[in-house]
Order: C-alpha cells, then structure tokens, then sequence
C-alpha cells in the first residue's frame, strides 16, 4: 500500500506541461470497425424464434450438440481387424507419437510370440528423446551462429526449442539407438503423465543458453567452446531428466509370458537387445511414411529440414499421393494383421462421448449462417487444419465391393475414452483429415515403391506439414 501512495505522491507531483498528442493511425480509418459500419452489422442480425432457440441451446450447451439430421450411425463391427489388447493412456502429455509408435510394435509381438498383454515404457524413449531434442536444437544454433536474429530460420529455432510432440521419423531414431524396455522395468511418473512444467522449464534453459552461444560466438569465441557450452547446458538438463523421469536402465532381467500367463522365457537384457529380440528388423529403413498433402504435387518425395528428432537422425521424409492410394496400402496391410502408424487433424467433428468422427457430427455451419466448405487443400493451406494426433490404425470395414465404409484407430486416450478406447471414424471423414500413415515396405504398390529412389525435396521448417503430433 505505501509503495502504491508513494507512486500516487510522485505522479501527483509531475508538472503538468505536456501536451496530450493524437495517435497517429496506423491504417485509414474509413476501413476500420466506424460507428456506420458497427450499425450495418447490427441491423443484419434480425433475431427469430429459431436464432433465440438455438441461442439458448449454444449457451447451455456449447456448439457440440448432435446434429440431428446427421444420419450415420457407426458401430463396432469391421470386416477387418487387426487384434489387440490393452489400451494405453498418455494423460496430460502429447506423446500420442510415441505410444502409437509402441502399439504398433506391442501388437505385432503379442501376435508373433503368443504373448499376453503387453506395453513398453513411454518415460524410457521419452527421456532419451527430451535428451536429443535438446541437442538438436543447441547444436542448430551452433550451427546458425551467423545468421541474425530475425533470420527466419533462427527465429522458428527460438520459437520451437522443444515439445513433446513427433512423429514417426523420432520413433524409429530413438528406438534403433536406445532400445525399449517393458513399462514395469521405467514406470510412469508424476512429470511424464502431465509434461508441461518439465517441457517448459526445458525450453527455457534451451533458450537461455542458446543466446549465450550467440553472445559467444558475437565474442569470436572458438567452436570447441561453444560446444563446451552445449555439453554443460545438456548436463544440467540430463539431471533434471533424472529428477523427473528416473535414470534409464541399463541392464533388466524380464519373463516374457504367453496368453495363458506361462512362462516362455526369463532372461537379461539390454534395452537394445530386448528390441531386437523381438523384432530382430531396422526401422528405419523397413517403414515408409506415406503423405496426403494436396498443397504439393503428388508422386514425390518430400523431407522437411529440422523435423526430426535427434541432430544426427531423419529428417521426417514422406511420399505424397492420392488419398486412394494411400488407402489401398492401407487396407493390405490390416488384412494381414499390421497394425499402423496413423495420424489426422482429431479434434474436427469428434464426438468424445461416441469416439465417432463423421462430417456432419456437428452443425456448425446452421450456428455460423455461413456454409463452412474449404477443401483439404485450402483448410492446410489457410491453417485450418494440419496433422494434430497420433494414434494406431487397425480395422477397415469393406462392402460387398471391396470399398471402405468406416475406419478404426486403437487411441491412448485410456479404456473409457471413445469407443472403448478406440475412435471410429467414416471413409469420408478419413479423406478429409488424415495426414499420414506408415506402412510397413512390403505393402508399398508397385508405383510407391519406384519413388522410393527419387531424391526428396528438402522443404522448410515452417512447412505447415511440420505440426507435430500430440
């Protein structure tokens, strides 16, 4: 209170000699909001009974309210579908990325080895990825040194030091390096269920030390003591890795169990060795991510500079092609029991409580009184839509045609969200907002895999295909 008089007193005490001055306006005023035009829009909206119903419903309610006139009905029942147990929960995290990559490889392992339910640790892989991130973008501003600060490149550096979002390119890297290890040996903790502070506080660091590498090399001081820096300041975020996560193991001794809960094997592992024991496969060069991206031509090879997970990893490279397409390589891997790495703008026309996804859920279009009606290319290229969710695609239902009708995802959402934990969305749906799918090689047609030897075109950070999924 005294400091807030003392500033009174001081205020109080100023002489009163400057002239108050007009703002000088940045744009003509004429097409600003004026009082004729604020008049104009009010006169437009000629309340009726209908506008106050639907007004007392949107205020009770929210704009989420079924549309009635919808008139689709999915259920549970696919023609195909890929078996699996146990549905995983990230909670507040955005590691969708990472589980769904884990689904992936847990349900091919209980398939092959007859294996009860099964899951691996999402802190272990998260540790070392939050680890790599951080050198990646530490080593970035090393290597951008020269550049200005408003470059645009260094600018989307500071901007993005680090999430906890990905995708497939990160997954792949991280397990062929670190292995994984089942979810008893690195169990979840308070910061991995809810990542906020921890990514927070991790992007801070980064940032701070990233302006005292610059102020560094202004200072022409040696790489050898820039890289000095970077080491310290991965020390300290390695610790705190530590504090949050626990130290990844080294060494575990694990029984692996078939359905009936028998022992088949006891053994020590590494978390390498567990990997290949396993899958006994490359990820990195046995999957391929397939795109649809109509803002770019289709039938080429696209790699985005910086979207990656370590600094010596991937950059995330994708074949784009027709939805039809993508489809079709989709459905011969779930007809042969492959589960995939699937991802998609989740959040439009989902009815949380159903776990449905149709285009006609929700009637925003009657509330707006305007027809909502880009295509996918103008939603991706107005920002409208873009690649938000990970999650682990695993049933088709097929007519008396061979042509899909609705689709199936395995979430990590938990058991009760959705459909038992699962979403289901419409074939039309899935054109309009899935992004990308990776798929094992030996479903690649004929045509996607001759593409495979173009080299891709290196596209900028700021591609909007570089939304991460979460």
């Amino acid at each position: 209170m005294t400091l807030c008089l003392f500033a009174i007193g001081l205020f109080t005490a100023l002489p009163m000699t400057l002239k108050a001055q007009a703002p000088i306006r940045a744009g003509d005023a004429k097409f600003g909001l004026t009082p004729q035009l604020l008049q104009k829009l009010k006169a437009s909206y000629k309340e009726t009974s209908t506008d106050k119903a639907l007004q007392n419903m949107v205020v009770a309610n929210g704009m989420d309210f079924s549309n009635s006139q919808k008139g689709i009905t999915l259920d549970g029942e696919f023609s195909h579908k890929v078996e699996s147990k146990g549905i995983t929960d990230q909670k507040r995290s955005g590691r969708c990325w990472l589980f769904t990559g884990q689904n992936v490889l847990r349900a091919e392992a209980m398939r092959v080895y007859n294996l009860g339910e099964l899951t691996f640790s999402q802190s272990y892989n998260y540790f070392w990825d939050q680890l790599e991130k951080s050198n990646l973008f530490l080593q970035a501003v090393i290597d951008t040194r020269s550049l200005p600060m408003d470059d645009r490149k260094v600018e989307w550096l500071f901007r993005h030091p680090i999430n906890d979002g990905g995708q497939f390119t990160g997954i792949s890297d991280n397990f062929m390096k670190y292995g994984i290890v089942p979810s008893e040996v690195m169990p979840e903790t308070a910061s991995s269920n809810n990542t906020a502070k921890l990514s927070s506080l991790i992007a801070e660091i980064l940032r701070q030390e990233g302006i005292r590498i610059r102020e560094d090399a202004e200072n022409k001081k040696s790489e050898a003591l820039l890289i000095q820096r970077k080491e310290k300041a991965l020390s300290a975020i390695y610790k705190l890795l530590v504090l949050n996560l626990g130290e990844p193991t080294e060494k575990f001794t694990y029984t692996l169990k078939d359905k009936e809960g028998k022992a088949i094997s006891t053994k020590e592992y590494t978390p390498q060795s567990f990997y290949q024991a396993l899958f006994k496969r490359d990820m990195r060069t046995s999957y391929v991510m397939l795109m649809n991206n109509p803002t770019l031509p289709y039938y080429k090879v696209y790699a985005i500079e910086y979207d990656r997970h370590m600094y010596d990893g991937v950059n995330w490279t994708y074949i784009n092609l027709p939805m039809e397409e993508i489809k079709e390589m989709a459905i011969a891997s779930i007809k042969d029991s492959t589960m995939m790495y699937y991802s998609c703008d989740v959040g439009k026309q989902l009815d949380r409580k159903t776990g449905v996804l149709t285009l006609h859920n929700f009637d925003y279009s009657s509330i707006a009184g305007i027809e909502l009606n880009m295509d996918k290319r103008e939603r991706i290229a107005t920002n409208t839509s873009g690649s938000t969710h990970a999650m682990t695609l695993m049933a088709v239902d097929l007519d008396a045609k061979g042509k899909p009708t609705k689709w199936m995802v395995e979430n990590s959402w938990g058991a009760d969200s959705g459909y038992k934990g699962h979403l289901i969305m419409s074939d039309e749906w899935f054109d309009a907002y899935t992004f990308r799918i990776v798929v094992d090689k030996k479903y690649l047609t004929a045509r996607a895999k001759a593409l495979l030897s173009q080299k891709p075109e290196l596209l900028p950070p700021w591609d909007p295909m570089f939304m991460q999924d979460k």
